[in-house]
């Protein structure tokens, strides 16, 4: 058996993200939010499985990621911890779950780490935050940080536009990255930023750097998966590429269910007891 097939089948883990960083490997990350689906993108071989507060779109329907809870993140973190086995699987911290209170953000962080079996949380957030990302990461629990676009901050910025093109907010996010890493962040999500910028961060910064909406220059890359599988269509933005048209695809089988069913073609003389 080659080396590469070995490192392969590894479990991947936060250490095994930066040992791919520090050898130039390419990180794939995609979201998942359910045992099926999970259990494919696992055996397809993702390195890292992120259980996106994007389930409040995808999976509940809401206009934003804000209204989904911490009992529902843990929820669908833990039909993806019963699907994963190679991959590192990441849980969001929802919004209101940690801002403004570290004792809350703690207990937050440890509930989906106890009752999902996550191996990871994501925070979005910079110097705002850094409060609760350090009691977290006392208690041992991976944190991946998140700059750039931040979702959970829609109302705020009233836009989902490109973020960092001044110079004030690129040097600003810069600082948090360089914070983030300094205080123990194992990896980095930057959200729709400038190429160039996202490059920047990742040359600067030890820790793996993925990207979504970032450019190439950095050490992985994200999307949500039913967006890049097709199943989504009311969201097209620049980055996002379409590796299928399962939406078509799902349409036209249930259409073909439907008219079998209506016609009394299914079930066939085979296909009963």
């Amino acid at each position: 058996m080659s080396t590469n097939t070995v490192d392969n089948a590894r479990k991947v883990t936060t250490m095994r993200l930066r040992e791919m960083k520090e050898r130039g490997e390419k990180i794939a990350m995609l979201t998942a939010y359910d045992y099926s689906l999970a259990r494919l993108v696992d055996e397809a071989g993702i390195d890292v499985i992120l259980v996106g507060d994007s389930a409040s779109n995808v999976m509940i329907g809401n206009p934003t990621t804000l209204p989904i809870t911490l009992d529902q993140m843990i929820y669908h973190a833990k039909c993806v911890t019963n699907a994963a086995q190679r991959a590192l699987v990441v849980c969001d911290m929802p919004f209101g779950s940690y801002q403004g209170n570290s004792k809350e953000a703690l207990h937050s962080a440890i509930r989906i780490m106890k009752e999902s079996g996550a191996e990871a949380v994501k925070i979005e957030g910079g110097e705002q935050i850094r409060e609760s990302i350090e009691r977290i990461l006392c208690a041992g629990i991976p944190v991946m940080g998140h700059l750039g676009l931040t979702p959970q901050s829609i109302n705020k910025f009233g836009t989902y536009a490109v973020r960092a093109r001044g110079e004030a907010e690129a040097e600003q996010l810069l600082r948090d990255a360089l914070m983030l890493e300094e205080i123990g962040c194992f990896s980095l999500v930057l959200e729709k930023i400038p190429a160039a910028l996202a490059a920047r961060v990742a040359s600067e910064v030890s820790i793996p750097v993925i990207g979504i909406g970032a450019g190439s220059g950095v050490d992985g890359q994200v999307l949500v998966l039913q967006d890049m599988l097709g199943i989504t269509k009311g969201f097209s933005p620049k980055f996002l590429r379409r590796y299928a048209d399962l939406s078509t695809t799902i349409n036209t089988a249930i259409g073909s269910y439907i008219d079998d069913v209506k016609n009394v073609t299914f079930p066939s003389a085979e296909e009963q007891y």
